[in-house]
């Protein structure tokens, strides 16, 4: 008790030894760092083609190939097109979590169209129980993109973030309350 107690009167000792405009010039900090990493992510998203460029396996699905919590980054080219093997992650109508599966099947319909199933390599059933009601394929529409690389577990913390979401306010607290401190 006694060394939070001494610990949250340094951190207010800080506060109360910033003036204005020490203030305002680190509040303007912080939103010149949220307003560059949002514009990477769109840099991200006009590169490779694809709305979420980089996405974190959630289940076990894709063993042995992907982990939960592996980071996957994405493209979604147009002119591409899907082949038997691609990873691709799509989004079902009415679900809101997209999935990370292989392609088993193309199929090229008579007018040209191309539609493709899918399965997850640790699944023993393809995927047409997860689409939607009626849906017996997939359509270039239904993708976000496909994996082009990944870095083994480094997504872990998203997942306990989004189980946890405790532990996301306090993490975005501290680093808010860090950066309105840092005086350089």
């Amino acid at each position: 008790k006694m060394l939070g107690s001494i610990l949250s009167l340094i951190c207010f000792d800080d506060m109360k030894r910033l003036n204005v405009r020490q203030l305002i010039y680190q509040v303007l900090n912080f939103a010149m760092v949220v307003s560059s990493a949002l514009m990477m992510w769109k840099g991200l998203i006009v590169m490779t083609g694809s709305e979420s460029p980089i996405v974190v396996v959630l289940s076990g699905s894709m063993e042995p190939a992907f982990h939960r919590g592996d980071l996957l980054f994405l493209t979604n080219f147009q002119d591409v097109p899907i082949r038997v093997g691609d990873i691709t992650v799509f989004r079902i109508e009415h679900r809101e979590i997209p999935i990370v599966h292989r392609v088993i099947k193309v199929h090229e319909t008579s007018n040209g169209t191309i539609k493709f199933l899918t399965k997850g390599d640790n699944n023993r059933v393809d995927d047409r129980g997860l689409y939607a009601q009626g849906q017996y394929w997939l359509e270039k529409k239904d993708v976000l993109g496909r994996a082009r690389g990944f870095v083994p577990y480094v997504g872990i913390f998203t997942i306990l973030m989004n189980d946890f979401p405790q532990l996301k306010f306090a993490v975005l607290g501290l680093l808010g309350f860090f950066v309105l401190l840092h005086r350089e």
